[in-house]
């Protein structure tokens, strides 16, 4: 079983370039992604921890893995990782979850971006570096992830990830930022549909929107559909409103330049807290190419918020990503990708009833279920 699980990660990693060259090569590449990836699933969080886990584990990794200079150290791992074509190696990453992962008929892709705060080194004069990441909502996993280069922002690299990966059908959400003709266009080619946040500094879409939801009452029709929830000391109520008449539409100024632009969305949310009896209340806007179904756009909504709470949330608490000091050249993005990586692989594990931090401890404790879950890949 541990050498099907080898097997499973020299088939999807086995070409990486290695970016190292000459003949004193002492540690195969294969080998340090290998004892890398294992331990980032056991809990590592540093190129320290790699090697430890790998020197605790090697008589196991001797069983499937050619080291006759045994576990490589912690300086020559983090050197390999910092030389490492991030490209090549979230090429590798992204391939194996769209080999694992069929997007359904509609299934929301959420598109947001997450900084690595501690990546920012002061000293070096580095900023934290700023990854965009794209969540399946149903499938529950990340599909890939793009560092946004120093000096830009996400705008520049959502559409160069989009473009990457296979989205026919899917509904795609972005937030306000990823607001743009462009990315919009992205998506339209690749027979996908989109529901984007409208933004107050995209000429006057924004108030345009606002208008046209003024004028359609009581003389057009407008889709509705209304949720309520209660838990956690609080009623939530959500309220979603979606027009898609033409003639409404065609108010929105240069609303041609939008590719394929249907529907105006709004939503409105409402959190009661039950103690105090204080309401909050917040209203926001969106563009869509899809017809006004209330209900299927609130839905659409809602789960983009999954990349935060399912995603990033996660990877600060379980993967203690926020907190890591790996900052030198590609290794902060590497690390990124082993972490999602890993974060993929639990999260299609159901045989465990547990959250992703027990099982990166299980991982560690159990080697049986170790291997299970590198049998995933």
């Amino acid at each position: 079983m541990s050498q099907q699980a080898a097997s499973n990660i020299e088939q999807h990693f086995g070409d990486l370039p290695d970016p190292r060259s000459g003949e004193n090569i002492s540690h195969p590449l294969i080998n340090i992604i290998t004892i890398s990836l294992c331990a980032v699933l056991c809990g590592a969080d540093g190129w320290v921890d790699v090697e430890q886990f790998g020197e605790a584990k090697q008589s196991w990794f001797e069983e499937f893995l050619y080291m006759p200079h045994g576990i490589p150290s912690h300086d020559t791992i983090g050197r390999v990782f910092r030389l490492l074509d991030p490209t090549e190696f979230e090429t590798r990453f992204r391939d194996w979850t769209q080999h694992m992962c069929e997007l359904l008929n509609g299934e929301v892709v959420a598109v947001d971006g997450k900084q690595l705060r501690r990546s920012k080194d002061g000293v070096l004069g580095a900023d934290g570096i700023y990854m965009v990441n794209v969540w399946a909502t149903e499938n529950q996993l990340s599909l890939a992830q793009a560092k946004v280069e120093s000096h830009t922002n996400e705008i520049t690299a959502i559409p160069v990830l989009l473009r990457l990966l296979e989205i026919e059908n899917a509904v795609i959400t972005i937030d306000a930022i990823g607001c743009q003709t462009n990315i919009v266009e992205v998506i339209s080619d690749q027979d996908a549909d989109y529901v984007i946040a409208a933004k107050g500094n995209q000429g006057t879409l924004l108030q345009d929107i606002q208008t046209a939801f003024d004028l359609s009452q009581p003389h057009h029709e407008v889709a509705y559909h209304q949720t309520v929830n209660k838990g956690h000391g609080r009623i939530e109520i959500r309220q979603c409103w979606a027009i898609d008449d033409p003639d409404i539409i065609a108010y929105i100024n240069d609303y041609k330049s939008w590719e394929n632009l249907t529907c105006i969305v709004k939503v409105t949310s409402e959190r009661r807290l039950l103690d105090t009896g204080k309401i909050e209340t917040d209203t926001r806007y969106f563009i869509s190419s899809l017809e006004a179904d209330a209900q299927q756009l609130l839905h659409a909504v809602r789960a983009h918020w999954q990349v935060e709470n399912s995603l990033h949330w996660v990877l600060d608490m379980a993967f203690h990503e926020d907190d890591s000091r790996v900052r030198k050249d590609h290794a902060p993005e590497n690390f990124a990708v082993m972490r999602q990586f890993a974060l993929n692989l639990i999260k299609q594990d159901d045989s465990l009833d547990v959250g992703i931090k027990a099982k990166r401890k299980r991982a560690g404790w159990d080697q049986r279920y170790l291997i299970q879950l590198l049998c995933q890949i």
